[in-house]
Formats: C-alpha cells, sequence, structure tokens
C-alpha cells in the first residue's frame, strides 16, 4: 500500500487555494492568483471559474489557430488563450479570463507579464451552461463599456454564433455572417470565418481552412 501511495503522489490533485477573506485589491488578486487557479477578480471579490467542457476546448482551439495564424501573416498583433487577464478600466473594477482575446500592435504595450492593463481589440467568450448569463448579459456590459472593439459569443450547445461591433456611439451592435455564411471580421480586414466550421464533428483541419481562407 505504501508503495502504491508513493506511485500515485505525484499526480494526485492539488488541494483548493483558500479563497481570501473579504475584499481584495486587484493587484491583491494577481498575488494570490497562480497559474493553476482559473479565476476572475470583480469588485474585489475572486469568482473562480469551472472547468471548461471538451466541446469548449476543440472549438477555443480551432479559434486560437486560425486568429492565431492570421495575427502571425500579417504581424498586426498578438492573440492568447485562457488563462490570461484582462483588467479592464478602473472604474469597473474587474480582472475577467476571456477565452480568447486578440491586441492589435497599437495596444501591445498594454501587456504585463500576467494580464492585459486595458481592453483588447477582440474578445471571443465560448459559453457553457454554467457561464451563460455572465457572458451575455455581465460581460456584454463591461466589454462594451471598457471599448473592446469585437466581442464574439460562441455557443456550441445552441450552436449559435453572435459577433457584436463597437459602434460609434460607444454600443455593441449585432452582426451576422454573409450569404455564404462567412463572418468577416472588422478588426481583422481579410479574416472571414465559416461559422459553420465551428459545429460541426469532427471540427476541419485548421491548415484547410486557413487555405480556404486564403491565408496560405
Amino acid at each position: 500500500m505504501d508503495k502504491f501511495k508513493e506511485a500515485v503522489e505525484p499526480y494526485a490533485c492539488k488541494p483548493l487555494k483558500p479563497l481570501p477573506e473579504g475584499r481584495i485589491s486587484f493587484e491583491g488578486f494577481l498575488a494570490w492568483c497562480d497559474e493553476d487557479t482559473w479565476a476572475e477578480w470583480v469588485d474585489g471579490e475572486v469568482v473562480l471559474l469551472t472547468p471548461a467542457a471538451l466541446k469548449h476546448q476543440r472549438i477555443a482551439r480551432f479559434l486560437l489557430f486560425l486568429l492565431g495564424a492570421y495575427a502571425g501573416k500579417f504581424e498586426c498583433g498578438e492573440v492568447l488563450p485562457a488563462p490570461f487577464l484582462v483588467r479592464l478600466p478602473q472604474t469597473l473594477r474587474r480582472g475577467r479570463e476571456p477565452d480568447i482575446l486578440y491586441v492589435g500592435n497599437e495596444k501591445l504595450p498594454l501587456l504585463k507579464e500576467t494580464y492585459l492593463d486595458g481592453a483588447p481589440d477582440l474578445i471571443v467568450e465560448i459559453t457553457s451552461p454554467e457561464s451563460l448569463t455572465r457572458d451575455r448579459e455581465e460581460k456584454y456590459v463591461e466589454y462594451e463599456a471598457a471599448g473592446v472593439r469585437e466581442y464574439w459569443l460562441i455557443d456550441p450547445d445552441r450552436q449559435q454564433a453572435e459577433f457584436y461591433r463597437l459602434g460609434s456611439n460607444g454600443r455593441y451592435h449585432l452582426h451576422t455572417a454573409d450569404d455564404q455564411g462567412d463572418y468577416h471580421a472588422a478588426v481583422l480586414p481579410g479574416f472571414r470565418l465559416q461559422v459553420n466550421w465551428l459545429w460541426r464533428e469532427p471540427l476541419p483541419p485548421g491548415i484547410a481552412c486557413l487555405a480556404e481562407m486564403g491565408l496560405i
């Protein structure tokens, strides 16, 4: 039995970190959090996030590949996956963990070692039953107020994709795919996503999609 315990000990789950007592500052949250803890900072409180489902992870990986390939080809910025914090403007008192974010070259100086200090140009959130209200209501309002230029809300369960762009009035406006089923991104000129790709099982090869988009 002792040998068995020694063998499995390296693979045992790490105990959950105790939550901070009371409200903490964003700097205190950064000190408390680590790369093994997936959480957000909301008005001084720590909100733990649930693990993502397999479908969620596959779509996130697929979009990360396509967006990353675009950013690399045109050298126009950086694409980052979760976990990487976004500190929204001070008035909002929010530190969020988008599934994917894109930062254009002009905003690259906002990138810190463990977080982005300001609004990215694009945020992608892939919903789950647990996160649907938070992504559709709370984060929608926060990202709009923060000035995130484009917000993609992907719902794998409903096979529904919503693409919001920030208008001149500071409000989000819903944009849809064209007659061919392609969504043309505003912050990534020339990037077009065939929305039905997201619902295929299995997902199509990323290289083939890049070729269809004319990126390779």
